[in-house]
């Protein structure tokens, strides 16, 4: 992987805080001209340092408030059904993260929803419903205290 230089890093910390952010404000930070911004841009995303950009949305105002984190314990631990739990997970649209864990517990899901009743619906006719799940552990967010996509480095 080829090395970030100090104008890597600012440019990537600076389209973390704002993606919409133009190469011409950049430039500017880095007292720099348009052109090598740009290019520098273009690399890092060819190197996938940049996965990315998207909009982060307010789940409250999509009437999604309610936050579930979904334990999930396997019976069977082979392949095959590891594999066919990820594949059926990608398709519930009100599944936001999924997460392989290591440990006493074998996925975690985040679930983004609109109410109670809804989450109960979900796990009773669809999650509930996939092969091989052991035991389904959910707790609920009270308070978000910090929420970011920032990668420190």
């Amino acid at each position: 992987m080829e090395e970030l230089d100090d104008i890597d890093k600012i440019i990537l910390k600076k389209l973390q805080e704002n993606a919409k952010i133009t190469t011409k404000e950049l430039a500017n930070i880095l007292h720099l001209t348009v052109s090598p911004v740009y290019e520098r841009i273009r690399r890092l995303e060819n190197l996938k340092y940049i996965k990315e950009y998207v909009a982060i949305l307010d789940k409250r105002l999509l009437n999604k408030s309610i936050t579930a984190l979904c334990q999930v314990s396997m019976r069977y631990h082979n392949e095959a059904y590891i594999e066919m739990f990820e594949r059926e997970i990608l398709g519930f649209e009100e599944i936001q993260e999924c997460y392989h864990m290591a440990g006493s517990v074998d996925f975690l899901l985040k679930i983004n929803i609109a109410s109670l009743d809804a989450y109960h619906d979900f796990v009773r006719h669809k999650l509930s419903r996939l092969d091989n799940i052991g035991t389904l552990n959910s707790t609920f967010v009270l308070k978000e205290i910090k929420y970011t996509h920032t990668i420190n480095f």
